[in-house]
């Protein structure tokens, strides 16, 4: 079941002490641009394919827009036994590799992105 979710993030209440920390150097204003740009990059990605976002890509397409760069292929090799990926665990890690990729502005998937996308991959308990 975890396997269909791309995104799993713990997230800690605010405490007192966080209300008077100093604002975040990236505000909403700069976080939207972003976005807009990596839509704006995966609209043009996709303009001859019937999909619109990395998150509907799949097959031979996937494998074209979000190979990874020889390192990040070893770690997601790696990282696909370790947490034993199925299929479709190793094609969402892709997916959010390459929209990660997309969010730095990189053309290509590094290993830094893989590694990224991996962090947020939910383990199930092993027994």
């Amino acid at each position: 079941m975890l396997d269909r979710i791309d995104l799993h993030i713990d997230v800690q209440a605010v405490s007192a002490a966080d209300l008077i920390l100093p604002p975040p150097t990236e505000g909403s204003a700069e976080v939207c641009a972003r976005v807009a740009a990596a839509r704006a990059i995966q609209t043009d990605r996709y303009r001859d394919h019937p999909v619109r976002t990395n998150a509907e890509a799949d097959g031979a397409l996937l494998d074209v827009v979000a190979t990874p760069d020889e390192a990040g292929r070893k770690l997601l090799a790696q990282a696909a036994e370790a947490m034993r990926l199925t299929a479709r665990g190793y094609t969402r890690i892709l997916r959010v590799a390459r929209t990660i990729a997309d969010l730095a502005g990189s053309e290509t998937v590094g290993r830094i992105h893989i590694a990224e996308a991996l962090s947020y991959r939910r383990q199930p308990p092993r027994n």
